[in-house]
């Protein structure tokens, strides 16, 4: 399957937004200048201001992927256990119920006072984020596996880890992976809300210091990069998805 196939309607589509918004801006003035400029504006911005953005994406990288390969790992570890020990699973699940919708970004005067450190805070911020999509996913995962697939291993005798590494972990796989995309788009937002305090570097740095100054072609170009590398992240996350999952059949 050629790009042009797989993309050419997200591209068309890409083309006509920009097409309307150029118009809206530029052309006709209909939308206010200084909070829209146009293409004409933010891509000499874009270009301009590369270096920096480029920098702010290794500043932010340092923060978000510890962030989230903790949660990657006590989450689906939590989750695995969770969801496989029923008792364990009818104490917590209520808690855990009551507490995961609670905004993570109501916790920053919390992490900011109990942390050291505000680089601490801000990954803290982005764990708590990242934690529950992936905790939750896997114990629904293991919850939803189907009791065939656990009588067949009890009669290969497999049991303990063997029966979780090669029964369980792979039927929950689909579900994982459900909370963990769910997980990184969260991540990502919640990235730039933990730039806005004690960063002086990163992509949601660079996108609030020029929002500061009502310097909105670099704002938008920002923003613009920002949702450039998302959108690159996301493919090499459904990539790796597919090739894990080669086996349910799914493109």
């Amino acid at each position: 399957m050629t790009i042009i196939k797989k993309y050419g309607g997200s591209i068309a589509l890409l083309v006509l937004l920009m097409a309307l918004f150029e118009i809206a801006t530029d052309l006709t003035g209909w939308l206010e200048p200084v909070l829209f400029p146009g293409l004409i504006k933010i891509l000499p911005e874009l270009k301009r201001s590369f270096p920096k953005l480029l920098q702010g994406l290794v500043n932010s990288f340092g923060l978000l992927l510890p962030s989230y390969a903790l949660a990657l790992v006590l989450g689906i570890g939590g989750g695995l256990l969770v969801g496989f020990c029923g008792r364990l699973r009818t104490i917590l699940m209520p808690i855990f119920r009551g507490v995961s919708p609670i905004p993570p970004t109501m916790l920053i005067p919390y992490a900011i006072a109990i942390l050291p450190t505000f680089w601490l805070s801000s990954a803290f911020i982005i764990f708590a984020g990242a934690f529950w999509p992936i905790l939750m996913g896997t114990i629904h995962g293991v919850t939803l596996l189907e009791e065939r697939y656990l009588d067949n291993a009890s009669a290969l005798g497999l049991g303990g880890f063997r029966l979780m590494r090669k029964v369980i972990f792979p039927g929950a796989l689909p579900m994982i992976f459900s909370g963990a995309g769910m997980a990184l788009v969260f991540s990502f937002i919640l990235l730039t809300v933990a730039e806005m305090f004690g960063a002086k570097a990163g992509m949601g740095h660079f996108i609030q210091y020029y929002a500061d100054f009502s310097d909105y072609p670099k704002v938008l170009a920002g923003m613009l990069f920002m949702s450039l590398v998302i959108v690159l992240i996301m493919e090499l996350f459904d990539l790796l998805q597919r090739r894990l999952l080669h086996w349910t059949g799914k493109r």
